[in-house]
């Protein structure tokens, strides 16, 4: 690929299943994305646990957003490694497209909470015990994402392709938005196709 085009061609970068389980185990929080009843995509920060493939999340019942995602459970999360200080945590991001399951038996919370207050003081049984304490709230709800579809960037293994130091086989296949959009939006731009190969 030539170098000036490097910078346009992103899905060839994908995560492993091993890296997106690793990002999601590490990385502190996320942003969980839903959609208002007149269509605004909206996005809050979050602390979150990543547990068997699932993401679970929690807020209060009385928020928009619950009465948002119990209209339309379809959301997004998305997780940055940049927000992880672990040397282990993949670099890049990923999209988690996924459908949301409340949860709002106290068996279910209680469990929750104590794996999140563990996650956010894993060092510190005083802080833990706080934080679960403050997670222990009457109008509090849980969800449960289910992945449906990721998208996913490897910044590594793009660095790595700009140094001339990846192995070609850890390429992915590139996706529709680079094949085939990239050219139209470049004809329309008045710009050459790109007619290098990965």
């Amino acid at each position: 690929m030539s170098k000036a085009h490097d910078h346009e061609v992103v899905s060839i970068y994908p995560y492993t299943d091993e890296q997106i389980d690793k990002l999601m185990t590490l990385a502190p929080e996320c942003v969980l994305n839903w959609s208002t009843k007149d269509g605004w995509p909206v996005g809050v920060m979050h602390a979150f646990v990543w547990d068997k493939g699932h993401a679970w999340l929690t807020f209060a019942a009385h928020r928009h957003r619950a009465a948002a995602i119990r209209r339309d459970p379809r959301v997004s999360i998305v997780v940055s490694g940049a927000s992880s200080r672990h040397p282990d945590c993949p670099r890049g991001a990923a999209t988690m497209k996924g459908t949301a399951v409340f949860h709002d038996d106290e068996e279910t919370k209680k469990a929750f909470y104590r794996k999140l207050a563990k996650k956010v003081s894993p060092d510190d049984k005083a802080g833990e015990d706080d934080f679960y304490n403050l997670l222990d709230s009457p109008l509090r709800t849980v969800i449960e994402v289910t992945p449906e579809k990721w998208i996913t960037f490897d910044g590594d293994k793009s660095h790595r392709h700009r140094q001339g130091t990846l192995d070609e086989s850890e390429l992915g296949e590139m996706k529709s938005a680079d094949a085939e959009r990239m050219n139209k939006e470049r004809a329309a731009r008045g710009l050459p196709p790109r007619t290098s190969k990965v």
